[in-house]
Order: structure tokens, then C-alpha cells, then sequence
């Protein structure tokens, strides 16, 4: 090979390896294109609203079977909207019937009762009980919910001797964050806004990890005027004939009351608890104020604060309220802070 042809050799050698290394470099940015719009994809697709499915309808006879013709032997609790039965469908699933009283049926048969669950049972949240489905039939309004259990923090409190044992300060703190979550999810997060309209201890269920499940949101309008299992855990707004009813403030005000609860083992004894609790807390008398079931801690300071939110809950007006959501942002910092 003479000097010519080495040169013409080595110029075609480095055409060859410019355009192999040019061609890996194009394979490369196109991989790395298509990567990038992959992931802009999945971005976009995080970023779109979840669609969640609104409530089953179920026949009537279907619940009628689940619940062996609503066989008093299914009924796990008794309230002011109607009787619950425990209700297995065919393929097994359990769930929760709640069977509305036939005169808060009569009383309420044009407000739409379809509309309100289907949009109600789009409220998913750990803290609250999900609506799966419902039933309506002549004389019959149904509402079905997940089956998450039959102990209430009625009954840790009130109704069982022992289930106070159970419930020591650390749980009875991370009781009331969660219900607070629950009841910040429905007032601020869902759309539309739900407010709940009775926030008791009885609609507080404590599930296997004693955890809270907050139930019955959203059905005052079956039952807009009924004192009974209400008063107590609302505020005198609510029965103003001006801007009175159920609202946003009136849910904070029950959780102020079931808070009092929590911290003193007492009943509410239609509203008298605040009459009792509120000097001592002004007056930080709080060893007389907790449950004197329990041990009290060496450290009250968190016990302290939740008993000045519940405070805050009940003592002032509708105007000067907390928002649950404030409520909840302290109460999860006290459950850090108590619970770990």
C-alpha cells in the first residue's frame, strides 16, 4: 500500500468511526426523548383527577336477602335515623344496612335521597366510613357502607366497664387526630363539602387498630329538626330560625364536646359537660378534670392542649371557631408527640 492509498485508508476509517459515533448519538437522544415523554405521560396522568364510582343501587330484595328480611337477630345498633344491620350479599361481601325510619321516610320522601348518597359516597378517606351503595322503595330509604365494626367510642366510654381499660391516654389522643383527619377530609377536601350534622362519640366507630372511622355524615337532612341524640353536640345556633342548622361550625362544636369526653370519661348529658369542664379548664384545675379511670401522666402538657382546643371548639362562638382543619393540625402534632 502506497502513501495515497494509507491516506485515502485512514480518511475512511474516520468517516467510518465520525458516523457510527454520530449514529450512536442520535440512538441515544431518541431513547432518552422517549423516556422523558414516558415519564411527562405519567406525570400527566397523576396529575388527573381520580374518577371514583358513586354508590351502588341495589334492589330492594337484595336487601331484603342480605339481611335475612332484616332479621332482629342482624341488628348491631339502634339511632336517631334508623335501625343497622350487619348484611352479607351472595358472593359473601359483609356490610353495614342502615334501615331509615319509616316516619323520617314519610316526612322526607321528595329531597332526593339518590342524589345525596351518590354524591356522599365519593368521600373516601381512612377516617371516615365509605357509602358503598343504597336502596329506595316505597316506605324503605337504605343506605349501605363498608362493615368496619360495631365497637363505637360510645361504648369504649360509656357502655363498657372494661373498654375504658382499653383505651389509655396515647390511644385516646390518637383517636381524636384521626377523627379530626375524618372530619377535616369532609369539610375541606372532598368536593363538595360535606358536613356532617351530628358529631358524637356514637359516630365515632374505633376499628381493630384502634383506629377512628367517623359514619353517618351528610344525612341531617333526613332528620333537620330532630333534637333527640343531637342536643348536647350542637350549638345553640343550630336551632336559630336565622342561619341555624347543621354547618361547618356546629361539626366542630360536637368535636369539642366528644374531645371533653375523651379527656374526663364523662357523658355529655345534653351540653351539661361544658358547664362542668369549661371552669375547670379556665381555671387549669385538669388533675380534676381527666379521667380519674386512668394514670395520670407525669407529662400533662399534651392532655393541657387538648383540653384547650376542646375548649376553643366549644367556648366561643360560630365566628371565632377553629376550622377543623387548624384542629386536626394540632391534634396530629399531639399524636406525634404522645404516641411515638
Amino acid at each position: 500500500m502506497n502513501h495515497s492509498q494509507r491516506i485515502a485508508y485512514y480518511f475512511l476509517l474516520a468517516l467510518l468511526s465520525t458516523s457510527i459515533l454520530v449514529l450512536v448519538i442520535i440512538l441515544v437522544l431518541i431513547l432518552i426523548c422517549k423516556r422523558k415523554a414516558v415519564t411527562n405521560q405519567s406525570q400527566d396522568q397523576a396529575l388527573l383527577p381520580v374518577i371514583k364510582a358513586s354508590a351502588t343501587s341495589f334492589p330492594l330484595t337484595n336487601i331484603d336477602a342480605a339481611t335475612d328480611g332484616f332479621n332482629r337477630r342482624r341488628v348491631i345498633g339502634e339511632g336517631r335515623l334508623g335501625t343497622l344491620y350487619a348484611a352479607v350479599f351472595e358472593k359473601g361481601e359483609l356490610v353495614a344496612v342502615k334501615r331509615i325510619h319509616p316516619r323520617l321516610v314519610l316526612s322526607n320522601a321528595g329531597l332526593g335521597f339518590s342524589t345525596v348518597l351518590k354524591s356522599l359516597s365519593l368521600a373516601q378517606h381512612p377516617n371516615i366510613v365509605q357509602i358503598i351503595g343504597f336502596s329506595e322503595a316505597p316506605g324503605e330509604r337504605i343506605v349501605v357502607s363498608e362493615f368496619v365494626g360495631t365497637i363505637s367510642l360510645e361504648f369504649y366510654l360509656h357502655q363498657n366497664p372494661d373498654g375504658v381499660s382499653l383505651l389509655d391516654w396515647s390511644r385516646r389522643v390518637r383517636i381524636a387526630a384521626g377523627a379530626a383527619r375524618g372530619l377535616e377530609y369532609l369539610h375541606e377536601s372532598v368536593a363538595p363539602h360535606i358536613v356532617h350534622g351530628c358529631v358524637k362519640p356514637s359516630n365515632i366507630l374505633i376499628d381493630l387498630n384502634f383506629g377512628a372511622r367517623i359514619c353517618d355524615f351528610g344525612l341531617t337532612f333526613l332528620a333537620p329538626r330532630e333534637k333527640r341524640g343531637v342536643v348536647g353536640y350542637v350549638d345553640d345556633e343550630y336551632w336559630g330560625q336565622r342561619n341555624g342548622g347543621a354547618c361547618k361550625e356546629s361539626d366542630v362544636y360536637g368535636f369539642g364536646v366528644v374531645l371533653l369526653e375523651l379527656l374526663s370519661g364523662r357523658r355529655c348529658e345534653e351540653g351539661l359537660i361544658l358547664k362542668w369542664a369549661l371552669p375547670l379548664i379556665r381555671e387549669m384545675r385538669i388533675n380534676e378534670f381527666l379521667d380519674p379511670r386512668l394514670v395520670i401522666p407525669s407529662d400533662v402538657k399534651p392532655l393541657v392542649r387538648l383540653a384547650k382546643v376542646a375548649s376553643a371548639c366549644v367556648g366561643n362562638s360560630r365566628k371565632s371557631r377553629p376550622s377543623i382543619g387548624q384542629v386536626a393540625t394540632i391534634l396530629s402534632s399531639l399524636e406525634t408527640e404522645v404516641c411515638l
